[in-house]
């Protein structure tokens, strides 16, 4: 009976001292992979996209089901790997009109802290070149973002990359 009573303590010890995560100190804290879905990012702004097609080295093509252009989309990936934030790459996605307007300006899948993203978001950061021409979006230059400063200086090369890229290799109009 009491080897019964010492066993079931040592479980109920056991459990409590190794069931609980460590607390770390904030010092310590690894970054995280946060994925984002290239399709999802599409859809946010053409929700009747069915199809993606690559038009060249920068540019795709966004389709309906009936095979008609809706916009176009540029990804900074493979081309900007050497451009780091906080914690790594910070790939974006740049979805065009028909006209070559920016409708949205995304991170894609990265190790940044997802609280600083969400500040960004809010601070309207990756809005700064929505509404603009590819040509308009050049002159933008962000500045002032207080505890993101890493990430708003990569996002910003990751964008520069692609307007100065993207725009010399515009897909004919369909």
């Amino acid at each position: 009976m009491m080897f019964k009573q010492f066993l079931i303590v040592l479980v109920l010890f056991s459990g409590t001292l190794y069931g609980q995560e460590r607390v770390r100190d904030p010092k310590d804290k690894k970054p995280v992979f946060h994925e984002v879905s290239n399709q999802d990012i599409v859809k946010s702004i053409y929700p009747e996209a069915v199809k993606v097609e690559k038009v060249n080295e920068y540019w795709f093509r966004v389709l309906s089901a009936d095979n008609q252009p809706l916009g176009y989309a540029m990804s900074s990936v493979p081309y900007c790997l050497n451009i780091k934030g906080y914690n790594d790459h910070t790939p974006v996605m740049i979805l065009t009109d028909k006209k070559w307007v920016i409708k949205k300006v995304a991170l894609l899948s990265n190790w940044e802290t997802l609280s600083y993203i969400r500040k960004l978001e809010k601070k309207g950061f990756f809005d700064l070149w929505v509404g603009k021409t590819l040509k308009q979006a050049k002159a933008v230059k962000p500045d002032g973002y207080t505890g993101a400063t890493m990430t708003v200086v990569a996002v910003t090369k990751n964008v520069d990359f692609l307007l100065a890229k993207g725009t010399n290799v515009l897909p004919a109009k369909n």
